[in-house]
């Protein structure tokens, strides 16, 4: 029985050629092809792959959003995290979204090919390199911390973030100078920089 996979990738040509690597595989067919992560949930809940492949960055929604979007929905597709980034926020909000899989994106073919087969037997597949790219630094921000902050770095003020998580005003400034003490930045627009560069929003 052949194992049905969905590509989440917004660079064309590499989405291209990794469905066509994979169509070499006997058991492995590749069922669709997605380039933003919005397009990859619709996808996945039409199509209802065994396994999809997401690309960690990609635009509407990262593959990280969309692995959490699975998790929430329930959807029963084992999900594989194709990354270039050995970012340690990114391995642990992979891990906390169920993820089955964390794999560099220049692995080779054949090592991809037979990743997809181990987490079918349900077996968890990761990169060494990004294991060992995570243990450097714990994030260091609460759930509301890191709420904010991504608000925040969707250009919303402090009174509009208020507003959307029904705080006080004084409160998210108190979490935001909590943020900003934990990260060593100076401003909103550092505090978001730095937490974005390790991953942890």
């Amino acid at each position: 029985m052949s194992i049905s996979v969905l590509i989440a990738e917004d660079q064309r040509m590499l989405r291209g050629a990794l469905a066509l690597l994979l169509d070499f595989e006997e058991d492995i067919q590749v069922v669709g092809q997605a380039g933003d992560g919005r397009e990859a949930l619709d996808q996945i809940a039409r199509l209802k792959p065994d396994v999809c492949l997401l690309d960690i960055e990609m635009p509407v929604m990262s593959g990280l959003e969309v692995a959490e979007a699975l998790q929430t929905q329930q959807l029963p597709c084992r999900v594989i995290i194709l990354t270039t980034f050995a970012r340690p926020g990114y391995f642990e909000r992979a891990v906390q979204a169920g993820v089955q899989g964390y794999l560099l994106k220049d692995e080779p073919s054949d090592r991809l090919a037979e990743a997809i087969r181990r987490v079918m037997e349900g077996r968890r597949e990761v990169s060494p390199e990004l294991v060992f790219g995570t243990v450097r630094e714990a994030n260091p921000l609460t759930e509301r911390e890191r709420e904010i902050l991504r608000l925040a770095a969707e250009g919303k003020s402090s009174s509009e973030i208020a507003s959307v998580l029904h705080l006080s005003y004084g409160t998210v400034r108190n979490y935001m100078s909590e943020a900003f003490n934990k990260l060593e930045a100076k401003n909103r627009i550092e505090a978001i920089s730095l937490a974005q560069e390790k991953g942890w929003i």
